[in-house]
Protein backbone atom coordinates (compact mmCIF):
# COMPACT_ATOMS: atom_id res chain seq x y z
CA UNK A 1 0.00 0.00 0.00
CA UNK A 2 1.35 3.43 -0.97
CA UNK A 3 2.58 5.22 2.13
CA UNK A 4 4.27 8.64 2.12
CA UNK A 5 6.23 8.15 5.36
CA UNK A 6 7.48 4.73 4.30
CA UNK A 7 8.44 6.15 0.91
CA UNK A 8 10.44 9.00 2.44
CA UNK A 9 12.17 6.64 4.84
CA UNK A 10 13.10 4.25 2.03
CA UNK A 11 14.90 7.00 0.09
CA UNK A 12 16.61 8.41 3.18
CA UNK A 13 14.40 11.49 3.44
CA UNK A 14 12.30 10.79 6.54
CA UNK A 15 10.62 14.01 7.69
CA UNK A 16 11.53 15.90 4.48
CA UNK A 17 8.05 17.22 3.71
CA UNK A 18 8.73 20.79 2.60
CA UNK A 19 7.48 22.03 -0.77
CA UNK A 20 10.64 23.98 -1.64
CA UNK A 21 13.51 23.57 -4.08
CA UNK A 22 16.05 22.45 -1.48
CA UNK A 23 13.77 19.59 -0.42
CA UNK A 24 12.92 18.75 -4.03
CA UNK A 25 16.62 18.48 -4.87
CA UNK A 26 17.22 16.15 -1.93
CA UNK A 27 14.20 13.98 -2.72
CA UNK A 28 15.24 13.72 -6.38
CA UNK A 29 18.89 12.78 -5.84
CA UNK A 30 18.18 10.48 -2.90
CA UNK A 31 15.50 8.69 -4.89
CA UNK A 32 17.89 8.05 -7.77
CA UNK A 33 20.59 6.78 -5.40
CA UNK A 34 18.25 4.56 -3.38
CA UNK A 35 16.11 3.03 -6.11
CA UNK A 36 17.60 1.83 -9.42
CA UNK A 37 16.23 1.86 -12.91
CA UNK A 38 15.46 -1.79 -13.57
CA UNK A 39 13.84 -2.78 -16.83
CA UNK A 40 13.14 -6.29 -15.53
CA UNK A 41 10.59 -5.36 -12.87
CA UNK A 42 7.57 -4.89 -15.11
CA UNK A 43 5.67 -8.18 -15.15
CA UNK A 44 3.83 -8.43 -18.45
CA UNK A 45 2.61 -11.98 -17.79
CA UNK A 46 -0.98 -10.75 -17.55
CA UNK A 47 -0.58 -8.15 -20.28
CA UNK A 48 0.96 -4.69 -20.51
CA UNK A 49 -0.62 -2.24 -18.07
CA UNK A 50 0.69 1.33 -18.14
CA UNK A 51 -2.54 3.33 -18.07
CA UNK A 52 -4.22 1.49 -15.19
CA UNK A 53 -1.00 0.69 -13.35
CA UNK A 54 -1.58 -0.73 -9.86
CA UNK A 55 0.30 1.91 -7.88
CA UNK A 56 0.11 -0.03 -4.61
CA UNK A 57 1.66 -3.12 -6.21
CA UNK A 58 4.31 -0.98 -7.93
CA UNK A 59 5.10 0.74 -4.63
CA UNK A 60 5.67 -2.63 -2.96
CA UNK A 61 7.95 -3.91 -5.72
CA UNK A 62 9.86 -0.76 -6.64
CA UNK A 63 10.14 1.09 -3.34
CA UNK A 64 9.54 -1.23 -0.38
CA UNK A 65 11.47 -4.15 -1.86
CA UNK A 66 13.93 -1.75 -3.48
CA UNK A 67 13.90 -3.61 -6.80
CA UNK A 68 13.49 -0.42 -8.81
CA UNK A 69 11.49 -0.04 -11.97
CA UNK A 70 11.03 1.82 -15.24
CA UNK A 71 9.85 5.35 -15.92
CA UNK A 72 6.22 4.22 -15.98
CA UNK A 73 6.51 2.96 -12.43
CA UNK A 74 9.09 5.23 -10.80
CA UNK A 75 8.02 8.59 -12.18
CA UNK A 76 4.36 7.81 -11.61
CA UNK A 77 5.05 6.92 -7.97
CA UNK A 78 7.27 9.98 -7.53
CA UNK A 79 4.55 12.20 -9.00
CA UNK A 80 2.13 10.86 -6.41
CA UNK A 81 4.63 11.40 -3.60
CA UNK A 82 5.30 14.99 -4.64
CA UNK A 83 1.60 15.71 -5.07
CA UNK A 84 0.84 14.42 -1.59
CA UNK A 85 3.64 16.62 -0.25
CA UNK A 86 1.93 19.66 -1.78
CA UNK A 87 3.87 20.16 -5.00
CA UNK A 88 2.26 21.29 -8.25
CA UNK A 89 3.08 18.34 -10.53
CA UNK A 90 2.33 17.67 -14.19
CA UNK A 91 3.17 14.46 -16.03
CA UNK A 92 5.13 14.96 -19.27
CA UNK A 93 6.02 12.66 -22.17
CA UNK A 94 9.28 12.38 -24.05
CA UNK A 95 10.96 10.28 -26.71
CA UNK A 96 14.59 9.30 -27.13
CA UNK A 97 16.06 9.06 -30.61
CA UNK A 98 16.22 5.29 -30.29
CA UNK A 99 12.70 5.08 -28.91
CA UNK A 100 11.27 7.25 -31.67
CA UNK A 101 12.99 5.12 -34.28
CA UNK A 102 11.54 1.96 -32.74
CA UNK A 103 7.99 3.09 -32.00
CA UNK A 104 7.35 6.45 -33.63
CA UNK A 105 5.59 7.49 -30.41
CA UNK A 106 6.04 10.71 -28.45
CA UNK A 107 5.05 8.92 -25.24
CA UNK A 108 7.97 6.50 -25.04
CA UNK A 109 9.20 8.07 -21.80
CA UNK A 110 7.26 9.40 -18.80
CA UNK A 111 8.63 12.08 -16.48
CA UNK A 112 7.41 15.10 -14.47
CA UNK A 113 7.37 18.87 -14.24
CA UNK A 114 7.12 20.70 -10.92
CA UNK A 115 5.99 24.34 -10.76
CA UNK A 116 7.51 26.07 -7.75
CA UNK A 117 7.61 29.77 -6.83
CA UNK A 118 7.10 30.93 -10.41
CA UNK A 119 9.67 28.54 -11.88
CA UNK A 120 9.33 25.18 -13.61
CA UNK A 121 11.61 22.22 -12.94
CA UNK A 122 12.08 18.98 -14.86
CA UNK A 123 11.97 16.01 -12.51
CA UNK A 124 12.94 12.51 -13.66
CA UNK A 125 13.73 9.57 -11.37
CA UNK A 126 12.92 6.96 -14.01
CA UNK A 127 15.61 7.29 -16.66
CA UNK A 128 18.48 4.76 -16.74
CA UNK A 129 21.01 7.50 -17.48
CA UNK A 130 23.14 9.27 -17.95
CA UNK A 131 20.97 12.28 -17.21
CA UNK A 132 20.39 14.97 -14.61
CA UNK A 133 20.78 13.92 -10.98
CA UNK A 134 18.98 16.92 -9.50
CA UNK A 135 15.91 18.75 -10.86
CA UNK A 136 16.63 20.79 -13.98
CA UNK A 137 15.32 24.35 -14.29
CA UNK A 138 13.32 25.08 -17.43
CA UNK A 139 15.57 27.84 -18.71
CA UNK A 140 17.71 28.92 -21.66
CA UNK A 141 20.82 28.80 -19.49
CA UNK A 142 23.42 26.02 -19.51
CA UNK A 143 23.23 24.22 -16.17
CA UNK A 144 26.01 22.21 -14.52
CA UNK A 145 25.66 19.18 -12.28
CA UNK A 146 28.45 16.92 -11.05
CA UNK A 147 30.84 17.68 -13.90
CA UNK A 148 28.18 17.49 -16.65
CA UNK A 149 26.34 20.28 -18.45
CA UNK A 150 22.73 20.41 -19.59
CA UNK A 151 20.76 22.71 -21.85
CA UNK A 152 17.30 22.90 -23.40
CA UNK A 153 17.21 23.64 -27.14
CA UNK A 154 14.06 24.39 -29.14
CA UNK A 155 13.59 22.06 -32.10
CA UNK A 156 10.48 23.13 -33.97
CA UNK A 157 7.50 22.32 -31.78
CA UNK A 158 9.58 20.25 -29.36
CA UNK A 159 12.34 20.85 -26.83
CA UNK A 160 15.54 18.81 -26.83
CA UNK A 161 17.28 18.11 -23.55
CA UNK A 162 21.02 17.94 -24.29
CA UNK A 163 23.88 16.79 -22.11
CA UNK A 164 27.68 16.71 -22.32
CA UNK A 165 30.46 15.48 -20.08
CA UNK A 166 33.82 17.11 -19.49
CA UNK A 167 35.30 16.03 -22.81
CA UNK A 168 32.25 14.84 -24.77
CA UNK A 169 30.10 16.73 -27.26
CA UNK A 170 26.49 17.77 -26.74
CA UNK A 171 24.10 14.84 -27.26
CA UNK A 172 20.32 14.58 -26.94
CA UNK A 173 18.91 12.77 -23.92
CA UNK A 174 15.31 13.07 -25.11
CA UNK A 175 12.88 15.47 -26.77
CA UNK A 176 9.57 16.58 -25.29
CA UNK A 177 6.89 19.24 -25.02
CA UNK A 178 5.62 20.98 -21.89
CA UNK A 179 2.09 19.75 -22.59
CA UNK A 180 0.68 18.10 -19.43
CA UNK A 181 -0.38 14.52 -20.04
CA UNK A 182 -2.99 12.12 -18.72
CA UNK A 183 -2.25 8.48 -17.90
CA UNK A 184 -4.57 7.50 -20.77
CA UNK A 185 -2.10 9.08 -23.22
CA UNK A 186 0.09 5.99 -22.76
CA UNK A 187 -2.46 3.62 -24.32
CA UNK A 188 -0.55 3.67 -27.62
CA UNK A 189 2.63 2.72 -25.75
CA UNK A 190 0.77 -0.14 -24.09
CA UNK A 191 -0.30 -1.46 -27.46
CA UNK A 192 3.20 -1.07 -28.91
CA UNK A 193 4.82 -3.00 -26.03
CA UNK A 194 2.20 -5.73 -26.25
CA UNK A 195 3.02 -6.23 -29.93
CA UNK A 196 6.77 -6.22 -29.21
CA UNK A 197 6.43 -8.83 -26.48
CA UNK A 198 4.24 -11.07 -28.64
CA UNK A 199 6.79 -10.94 -31.46
CA UNK A 200 9.88 -11.44 -29.28
CA UNK A 201 11.37 -14.88 -29.77
CA UNK A 202 15.03 -13.90 -29.36
CA UNK A 203 17.48 -15.53 -26.93
CA UNK A 204 17.81 -14.26 -23.37
CA UNK A 205 21.55 -13.66 -23.55
CA UNK A 206 21.86 -10.46 -21.53
CA UNK A 207 21.70 -8.16 -24.54
CA UNK A 208 18.28 -6.84 -23.45
CA UNK A 209 19.36 -5.87 -19.94
CA UNK A 210 18.81 -2.20 -19.07
CA UNK A 211 19.55 -0.94 -15.59
CA UNK A 212 20.99 2.20 -14.04
CA UNK A 213 22.22 3.34 -10.65
CA UNK A 214 23.01 6.87 -9.49
CA UNK A 215 26.12 7.49 -7.40
CA UNK A 216 26.96 10.50 -5.28
CA UNK A 217 28.94 12.09 -8.12
CA UNK A 218 27.60 10.36 -11.22
CA UNK A 219 25.84 7.35 -12.67
CA UNK A 220 26.46 3.86 -13.93
CA UNK A 221 24.40 2.30 -16.73
CA UNK A 222 24.35 -1.21 -18.14
CA UNK A 223 22.60 -1.54 -21.49
CA UNK A 224 22.97 -5.02 -22.80
CA UNK A 225 26.70 -5.62 -22.71
CA UNK A 226 27.59 -1.93 -22.83
CA UNK A 227 28.77 -0.65 -19.46
CA UNK A 228 28.93 3.13 -18.99
CA UNK A 229 30.24 4.90 -15.90
CA UNK A 230 30.09 8.68 -15.40
CA UNK A 231 31.99 10.09 -12.41
CA UNK A 232 32.35 13.86 -12.02
CA UNK A 233 31.62 14.29 -15.72
CA UNK A 234 34.25 11.80 -16.86
CA UNK A 235 32.90 8.90 -18.89
CA UNK A 236 34.22 5.38 -19.29
CA UNK A 237 32.59 2.93 -21.70
CA UNK A 238 33.44 -0.72 -22.18
CA UNK A 239 31.86 -3.92 -23.45
CA UNK A 240 31.37 -6.72 -20.94
CA UNK A 241 32.03 -10.04 -22.66
CA UNK A 242 32.33 -12.35 -19.66
CA UNK A 243 28.93 -13.76 -18.60
CA UNK A 244 29.87 -14.11 -14.94
CA UNK A 245 31.10 -10.51 -14.76
CA UNK A 246 27.93 -9.35 -16.49
CA UNK A 247 25.77 -11.11 -13.89
CA UNK A 248 27.84 -9.62 -11.04
CA UNK A 249 27.46 -6.11 -12.48
CA UNK A 250 23.69 -6.46 -12.74
CA UNK A 251 23.49 -7.77 -9.17
CA UNK A 252 25.70 -5.01 -7.77
CA UNK A 253 23.87 -2.24 -9.59
CA UNK A 254 20.44 -3.40 -8.51
CA UNK A 255 21.47 -4.09 -4.92
CA UNK A 256 23.22 -0.76 -4.52
CA UNK A 257 26.63 -2.23 -3.75
CA UNK A 258 28.23 -0.63 -6.80
CA UNK A 259 30.77 2.02 -5.80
Amino acid sequence: MFDVDRYLERIGCAGETGADIATLRKLHKNHLMAIPYNGATQDFGDGVCLVDLDEDAAFETCVVQGRGGTCFQLNRLFARLLTELGHDVAVLAASTAEGWEASGLEVEHMFNRVALNGEEWLVDVGYPGPSYIEPLLVSDAVQSQYGCQYRLIERGSRTALQRRGRITRWSVVYTFTMQPREWSDWKDMEDFLAREIAADTGPQDGTKILCGRTLDDGQVVLKGRRHLTVRDGREEIRTVTDDAEHERLVSRMLSGTFR
